[in-house]
């Protein structure tokens, strides 16, 4: 089992990079935000936990989203391992996945930071808002203040998995192809030293 987090600001590319190494390496999307509307959708117990701090516009609780990352790890059992999408998004929440997967006798094998310079982003973000109708890709102030965000909260949880050597930075400014092979050579690293 190979478990990874993908990092990557907005406009780096990580939708398409998770896409294509879902399909290479058979690894199941762990998405918070689609675990989420599943467990609602379903009404189950956490579910209904999670839509009650939603109606009162609050965040759904880590031990409620923790509660749902591991059923979703029993319930694939099989897996050749998963990659972590929008979690963790803090250290607390990196800590707290950190146990939850010591207990299934698995962990997270690496992160995968997709590195883009600034001008690349905005560039990419502010021609995607033309294609898309994204009001939050339109303007550049907005698309900045995105970014800004997205690296101070996620530079923490960096500095986390650095600590354990598990963080990499991959250069993410090339084509989509190039990118996804330096994705690979890391992937293929991690899966021979594993089997």
């Amino acid at each position: 089992m190979v478990n990874l987090i993908l990092f990557g600001p907005p406009g780096s590319g990580k939708g398409t990079q998770s896409a294509n190494i879902i399909e290479k390496y058979g690894l199941i999307h762990l998405s918070t935000g689609d675990l989420l509307r599943s467990e609602i959708g379903g009404k189950t117990p956490l579910g209904l936990e999670a839509q009650k701090f939603m109606d009162q516009g609050l965040l759904v609780p880590d031990e409620v989203v923790i509660g749902m990352i591991s059923s979703k790890l029993d319930a694939n059992p099989e897996a050749a391992g998963f990659i972590f999408d929008g979690f963790p998004r803090t250290t607390a929440q990196a800590e707290a996945l950190d146990k939850l997967l010591a207990l299934k006798k698995t962990a997270i094998h690496t992160v995968l930071s997709l590195e883009v310079p600034e001008d690349e982003l905005i560039r990419r973000l502010l021609e995607r808002g033309l294609t898309s109708g994204r009001s939050d890709d339109a303007s550049e102030s907005i698309v900045k203040n995105r970014i800004v965000e997205y690296h101070n909260k996620t530079a923490p949880v960096a500095d986390h998995y650095a600590k354990f050597g598990k963080f990499r930075k991959i250069k993410g400014d090339g084509t989509v192809e190039a990118t996804f092979e330096l994705l690979s050579k890391e992937i293929d690293e991690l899966v021979s030293v594993r089997a």
